[in-house]
């Protein structure tokens, strides 16, 4: 107990007091009983019992990270009782604090996670950490705890920039393949809470965001390759991603998991494809004229992601595959403070135009059916592209006569460059010069607009 105090002590010392001299030895003091033994026993304790002030609840972070980190380091040197002991004991921490902090849950589920990737003499930790956790549903506030630890663990295990660089490609490959094994529990799991939610501890829109949010660790982990590819476009979570596009707090977390779903499953393009009205007709289209850069932002890069990962799909020119383009377009024309929105759709124009380009003579009759469709488009895309394109007033120097270009513009129009020399193939070279030059941008009566000419004359030179 006595050391447990000195670290409380220490830790409000190092961030609280007003003379740096205290704050250095307090830092001193703390980096050396960190190379003790006497860590386990204290951080636990910290961590599981009630003898503290809620207030201290720096210290239980203190301690949460200290543990995970000595975890980390020395925790294959642990016997096997200790480490079971340990493993009890963050289980009990984690319950504990299930209705947060959230940033003191996260660091004892990193903790836990660090234990079962050092945890050697079991030949199945992971299927054990599962066995464990399906015991801790049944208590109060276990279901945040275990969705917490479902998020963090795919995290440390699978993603190469989070995992423990101690660990074997070997043995990370092993634990990944364990992990994925316990997919069809964790997806019925999600599935579960997403229905009954949370025993009202927590508001809908915060616990929508946090299934989306574990699930997404999973779609990284690949769980999706442990199902049948036909069953994802039927599986009941995609409904709970697509409702939650209609939910502000969780918008940008559904948008992130359709995103990795396309860029991981072929098959789901045509799946997002057919739902193009809803998204455009339902979400898209009251953002624009709300004025909603979030929304129309995030529908311009699930929608991007969408028409890259099946051009072919949108050179069929089908209606959903028109409505796709057109709700691009429309998101390019959004008169954006800065350009990110535009963008964000110029890798989809590009792999477009590059895929009908790139047909060969003997499908002819196919790139003239796509120019017939889409010439429209891009001709209204070049436009819109010239137009976003333009400088503002307020980067014009009256006293050099230099043009001073954002950075966020000066980037857009290098991303753009590619995609200008593809329309104007596609167009023929004459048609457009013919835009370039038929604007109306020189009245006789009036100063030339000279945004228009600095912007064409940019497109010239690419």
């Amino acid at each position: 107990m006595e050391l447990q105090i000195k670290v409380a002590q220490a830790v409000h010392v190092l961030n609280h007091d007003a003379q740096s001299c205290n704050r250095v030895a307090a830092n001193q003091w703390l980096v050396q009983f960190q190379q003790t033994d006497a860590v386990w026993e204290v951080a636990t304790s910290l961590l599981t019992s009630d003898h503290l002030r809620s207030s201290d609840l720096e210290v239980e972070f203190f301690a949460a990270q200290i543990l995970k980190r000595k975890i980390q380091n020395e925790g294959h040197c642990l016997q096997l009782g200790a480490k079971e002991a340990l493993l009890n004991a963050l289980l009990v921490a984690a319950r504990r604090f299930s209705s947060g902090p959230p940033q003191l849950l996260t660091q004892i589920c990193l903790a836990l996670s660090a234990l079962i990737v050092h945890a050697a003499e079991h030949e199945k930790p992971i299927e054990q950490l599962f066995y464990s956790l399906q015991n801790l549903q049944s208590q109060d506030g276990g279901n945040l705890a275990v969705l917490e630890m479902l998020t963090v663990l795919p995290e440390e295990i699978v993603d190469n920039q989070n995992a423990d660089c101690r660990l074997s490609a070997a043995c990370r490959s092993h634990h990944g393949q364990e992990l994925l094994a316990q997919t069809p529990m964790v997806l019925e799991f999600l599935l579960q809470q997403s229905e009954k939610g949370f025993d009202g501890v927590m508001q809908l829109p915060e616990q929508n965001r946090k299934i989306l949010r574990c699930l997404l660790s999973w779609v990284r982990a690949g769980c999706f390759s442990e199902i049948p590819q036909g069953s994802l476009s039927a599986h009941p979570l995609l409904n709970v991603v697509f409702n939650s596009l209609q939910v502000s707090s969780s918008f940008d977390s559904a948008i992130e998991v359709l995103t990795e779903l396309i860029t991981r499953h072929e098959g789901l393009p045509p799946v997002l494809l057919s739902r193009i009205h809803f998204l455009k007709e339902m979400l898209l289209l009251p953002a624009l004229t709300n004025g909603d850069e979030k929304v129309i932002g995030g529908l311009a890069r699930l929608l991007s992601e969408i028409g890259q990962a099946a051009p072919a799909l949108i050179a069929e020119a089908s209606t959903e595959a028109l409505a796709l383009a057109e709700a691009l377009l429309s998101c390019v024309k959004f008169p954006s403070e800065d350009w990110e929105i535009a963008d964000s759709t110029l890798q989809f124009w590009s792999t477009l135009a590059s895929f009908m380009l790139g047909l060969d003579v003997d499908i002819a009759n196919i790139r003239k059916h796509f120019e017939d469709v889409f010439i429209s488009i891009f001709s209204a895309l070049l436009d819109a592209l010239l137009f976003r394109a333009q400088v503002d007033e307020s980067t014009f120097n009256d006293d050099s006569g230099v043009v001073d270009l954002p950075d966020g513009l000066a980037q857009f129009r290098m991303n753009l460059v590619e995609l200008l020399v593809d329309i104007c193939q596609l167009l023929g070279s004459a048609a457009f010069m013919q835009k370039i030059f038929c604007g109306g941008w020189m009245p006789v009566n009036a100063p030339p607009p000279w945004k228009e000419v600095e912007a064409k004359l940019f497109a010239l030179n690419v």
